[in-house]
Protein backbone atom coordinates (compact mmCIF):
# COMPACT_ATOMS: atom_id res chain seq x y z
CA UNK A 1 0.00 0.00 0.00
CA UNK A 2 2.89 2.36 0.09
CA UNK A 3 3.49 2.16 -3.24
CA UNK A 4 2.17 4.70 -5.69
CA UNK A 5 0.10 2.53 -7.72
CA UNK A 6 -2.89 0.87 -5.86
CA UNK A 7 -1.57 -2.43 -5.13
CA UNK A 8 -3.28 -4.94 -3.34
CA UNK A 9 -0.59 -6.30 -0.79
CA UNK A 10 -1.89 -9.01 1.28
CA UNK A 11 -1.14 -12.66 0.04
CA UNK A 12 -3.58 -15.46 0.35
CA UNK A 13 -1.87 -18.50 0.81
CA UNK A 14 -4.25 -21.10 -0.52
CA UNK A 15 -7.61 -21.34 -2.81
CA UNK A 16 -9.06 -22.61 0.14
CA UNK A 17 -8.50 -20.31 2.41
CA UNK A 18 -9.49 -17.45 -0.22
CA UNK A 19 -12.80 -18.68 -0.44
CA UNK A 20 -13.50 -19.23 3.56
CA UNK A 21 -11.60 -15.37 3.21
CA UNK A 22 -14.27 -14.17 0.81
CA UNK A 23 -17.39 -15.62 2.67
CA UNK A 24 -16.19 -13.83 5.85
CA UNK A 25 -15.49 -10.32 4.23
CA UNK A 26 -19.32 -10.41 3.46
CA UNK A 27 -19.77 -10.20 7.65
CA UNK A 28 -17.37 -7.20 7.56
CA UNK A 29 -20.80 -4.52 6.91
CA UNK A 30 -21.78 -2.89 3.86
CA UNK A 31 -19.24 -1.09 1.74
CA UNK A 32 -19.10 2.54 1.71
CA UNK A 33 -18.74 3.96 -1.42
CA UNK A 34 -15.77 6.49 -1.97
CA UNK A 35 -13.96 4.62 0.94
CA UNK A 36 -14.17 0.32 -0.04
CA UNK A 37 -14.77 1.19 -3.72
CA UNK A 38 -15.54 3.74 -6.22
CA UNK A 39 -18.26 4.93 -8.37
CA UNK A 40 -17.05 6.02 -11.90
CA UNK A 41 -17.88 9.66 -12.77
CA UNK A 42 -18.53 8.34 -16.42
CA UNK A 43 -19.59 4.87 -16.89
CA UNK A 44 -17.33 2.42 -19.04
CA UNK A 45 -18.38 0.39 -21.84
CA UNK A 46 -19.39 -3.39 -20.82
CA UNK A 47 -19.95 -6.26 -23.44
CA UNK A 48 -22.54 -8.33 -21.87
CA UNK A 49 -26.24 -8.07 -22.85
CA UNK A 50 -28.95 -6.88 -20.65
CA UNK A 51 -29.51 -9.16 -17.54
CA UNK A 52 -26.19 -9.77 -17.36
CA UNK A 53 -22.99 -8.07 -15.45
CA UNK A 54 -19.44 -7.80 -16.28
CA UNK A 55 -17.11 -8.38 -13.77
CA UNK A 56 -13.15 -7.50 -14.80
CA UNK A 57 -10.01 -7.89 -13.24
CA UNK A 58 -7.57 -5.36 -14.85
CA UNK A 59 -4.10 -7.30 -14.53
CA UNK A 60 -0.02 -8.12 -15.77
CA UNK A 61 1.82 -11.04 -15.64
CA UNK A 62 4.43 -8.92 -14.23
CA UNK A 63 3.17 -7.49 -11.61
CA UNK A 64 3.64 -9.97 -8.65
CA UNK A 65 0.36 -9.19 -6.56
CA UNK A 66 -1.49 -10.36 -9.54
CA UNK A 67 0.36 -13.49 -9.45
CA UNK A 68 -0.16 -13.67 -5.62
CA UNK A 69 -4.04 -13.22 -6.22
CA UNK A 70 -4.17 -15.66 -9.04
CA UNK A 71 -5.38 -18.75 -7.00
CA UNK A 72 -8.12 -16.91 -4.99
CA UNK A 73 -9.61 -15.86 -8.54
CA UNK A 74 -11.19 -19.54 -8.95
CA UNK A 75 -12.58 -19.81 -5.40
CA UNK A 76 -13.87 -16.09 -5.67
CA UNK A 77 -15.83 -16.54 -9.14
CA UNK A 78 -17.77 -19.56 -7.11
CA UNK A 79 -19.34 -16.57 -4.85
CA UNK A 80 -20.41 -14.28 -7.61
CA UNK A 81 -24.22 -14.74 -8.68
CA UNK A 82 -25.18 -16.52 -12.35
CA UNK A 83 -25.73 -14.36 -14.22
CA UNK A 84 -21.25 -12.51 -13.55
CA UNK A 85 -19.81 -12.39 -16.67
CA UNK A 86 -15.93 -12.46 -15.66
CA UNK A 87 -13.21 -11.50 -17.81
CA UNK A 88 -9.45 -10.87 -17.62
CA UNK A 89 -7.91 -7.44 -19.18
CA UNK A 90 -4.18 -7.06 -19.20
CA UNK A 91 -2.74 -3.38 -18.54
CA UNK A 92 0.30 -2.23 -20.25
CA UNK A 93 1.67 0.25 -18.02
CA UNK A 94 4.91 0.29 -19.53
CA UNK A 95 6.88 -1.72 -22.62
CA UNK A 96 7.10 -4.62 -20.45
CA UNK A 97 3.57 -5.30 -19.62
CA UNK A 98 2.58 -4.51 -23.26
CA UNK A 99 4.82 -7.37 -24.42
CA UNK A 100 2.53 -9.26 -21.88
CA UNK A 101 -0.38 -8.04 -23.19
CA UNK A 102 0.37 -9.40 -26.70
CA UNK A 103 1.48 -12.69 -24.85
CA UNK A 104 -2.31 -12.68 -23.33
CA UNK A 105 -4.25 -12.29 -26.55
CA UNK A 106 -2.22 -14.24 -28.76
CA UNK A 107 -2.79 -17.29 -26.21
CA UNK A 108 -6.37 -16.32 -26.58
CA UNK A 109 -6.60 -15.94 -30.60
CA UNK A 110 -4.73 -19.76 -30.58
CA UNK A 111 -7.02 -21.17 -28.28
CA UNK A 112 -4.33 -22.03 -25.33
CA UNK A 113 -5.35 -19.08 -22.62
CA UNK A 114 -6.65 -21.77 -20.33
CA UNK A 115 -3.61 -24.40 -20.54
CA UNK A 116 -0.68 -21.21 -20.49
CA UNK A 117 -2.30 -18.60 -18.00
CA UNK A 118 -0.97 -19.98 -14.95
CA UNK A 119 2.40 -21.46 -16.77
CA UNK A 120 2.50 -17.62 -17.97
CA UNK A 121 2.61 -16.28 -14.35
CA UNK A 122 5.13 -18.82 -13.00
CA UNK A 123 7.63 -18.78 -15.26
CA UNK A 124 8.28 -14.86 -14.76
CA UNK A 125 7.64 -15.07 -10.83
CA UNK A 126 9.04 -18.47 -10.36
CA UNK A 127 11.23 -19.27 -13.19
CA UNK A 128 12.64 -15.67 -13.52
CA UNK A 129 12.22 -15.41 -17.14
CA UNK A 130 11.48 -11.44 -18.54
CA UNK A 131 9.26 -13.29 -22.07
CA UNK A 132 10.41 -9.98 -23.54
CA UNK A 133 12.03 -10.82 -26.46
CA UNK A 134 10.68 -12.63 -29.50
CA UNK A 135 13.32 -16.00 -29.57
CA UNK A 136 12.64 -16.22 -25.82
CA UNK A 137 9.00 -16.33 -25.95
CA UNK A 138 9.22 -18.69 -28.88
CA UNK A 139 11.47 -20.96 -27.45
CA UNK A 140 8.82 -20.99 -24.06
CA UNK A 141 6.23 -21.75 -26.31
CA UNK A 142 7.81 -24.46 -27.62
CA UNK A 143 8.65 -26.04 -24.67
CA UNK A 144 5.25 -26.00 -23.37
CA UNK A 145 4.22 -27.68 -26.92
CA UNK A 146 3.07 -24.62 -28.74
CA UNK A 147 4.33 -23.49 -32.20
CA UNK A 148 7.09 -21.08 -31.50
CA UNK A 149 7.19 -19.56 -34.85
CA UNK A 150 3.03 -19.60 -35.25
CA UNK A 151 2.76 -17.88 -31.77
CA UNK A 152 5.46 -14.92 -32.35
CA UNK A 153 3.38 -14.29 -35.80
CA UNK A 154 -0.01 -14.23 -33.45
CA UNK A 155 1.73 -11.94 -30.82
CA UNK A 156 2.91 -9.42 -33.70
CA UNK A 157 -1.17 -9.97 -35.75
CA UNK A 158 -2.89 -6.52 -36.10
CA UNK A 159 -5.83 -8.51 -34.25
CA UNK A 160 -3.65 -8.84 -31.35
CA UNK A 161 -2.23 -4.85 -31.76
CA UNK A 162 -6.31 -4.02 -31.74
CA UNK A 163 -6.69 -6.15 -28.39
CA UNK A 164 -4.65 -4.36 -26.81
CA UNK A 165 -5.43 -0.77 -27.83
CA UNK A 166 -8.78 -2.20 -26.96
CA UNK A 167 -7.60 -3.21 -23.44
CA UNK A 168 -5.88 0.29 -22.74
CA UNK A 169 -8.86 2.19 -23.89
CA UNK A 170 -11.04 0.14 -21.09
CA UNK A 171 -8.41 0.51 -18.45
CA UNK A 172 -8.84 4.31 -19.44
CA UNK A 173 -12.37 4.44 -19.09
CA UNK A 174 -11.88 2.57 -15.41
CA UNK A 175 -9.40 4.90 -14.39
CA UNK A 176 -7.00 1.97 -14.02
CA UNK A 177 -3.83 3.15 -12.25
CA UNK A 178 -2.49 -0.03 -10.62
CA UNK A 179 -3.46 -3.90 -10.22
CA UNK A 180 -4.57 -6.07 -9.64
CA UNK A 181 -7.82 -4.16 -9.54
CA UNK A 182 -11.46 -4.96 -10.29
CA UNK A 183 -14.10 -3.47 -12.73
CA UNK A 184 -17.69 -3.90 -11.95
CA UNK A 185 -20.39 -3.31 -15.00
CA UNK A 186 -18.33 -0.39 -15.93
CA UNK A 187 -19.51 1.60 -12.99
CA UNK A 188 -17.09 0.54 -9.63
CA UNK A 189 -13.74 -0.26 -9.06
CA UNK A 190 -12.32 -1.55 -6.38
CA UNK A 191 -8.88 -2.84 -5.36
CA UNK A 192 -7.24 -4.53 -1.88
CA UNK A 193 -5.58 -1.15 -1.02
CA UNK A 194 -8.64 0.73 -1.11
CA UNK A 195 -11.17 -1.79 0.45
CA UNK A 196 -8.49 -3.05 2.81
CA UNK A 197 -7.49 -6.25 1.97
CA UNK A 198 -7.49 -9.01 -0.98
CA UNK A 199 -10.07 -10.84 0.85
CA UNK A 200 -12.33 -7.40 1.40
CA UNK A 201 -11.93 -6.59 -2.29
CA UNK A 202 -13.30 -9.53 -3.67
CA UNK A 203 -15.73 -9.16 -1.21
CA UNK A 204 -17.17 -6.21 -2.54
CA UNK A 205 -16.92 -6.92 -6.03
CA UNK A 206 -19.63 -9.47 -5.00
CA UNK A 207 -21.45 -7.18 -3.62
CA UNK A 208 -21.28 -4.91 -6.26
CA UNK A 209 -22.21 -7.50 -8.86
CA UNK A 210 -25.66 -8.41 -6.98
CA UNK A 211 -26.47 -4.34 -6.65
CA UNK A 212 -26.07 -4.40 -10.24
CA UNK A 213 -28.71 -6.66 -10.61
CA UNK A 214 -30.80 -5.84 -8.31
CA UNK A 215 -30.52 -2.05 -9.52
CA UNK A 216 -29.92 -2.06 -12.95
Amino acid sequence: MTMRRRLFSQQLAAAGVALLAVRGAHAQGVPVEGQHYTRLAQPAPVLVPAGKVEVVEFFSYGCPHCYALEPSIAPWLKTLPPQAVFRRVPVGFNALYETYQKIFYALEAMGQLDAMHAKVFAAIHQQRMRLDKDADIAAFMNANGIDGAKFVEQFKSFSVQTKVRQANQLSKAYAIDGVPAIGVQGRYTTSGSQAGSNERALAIATYLAERVLKTP
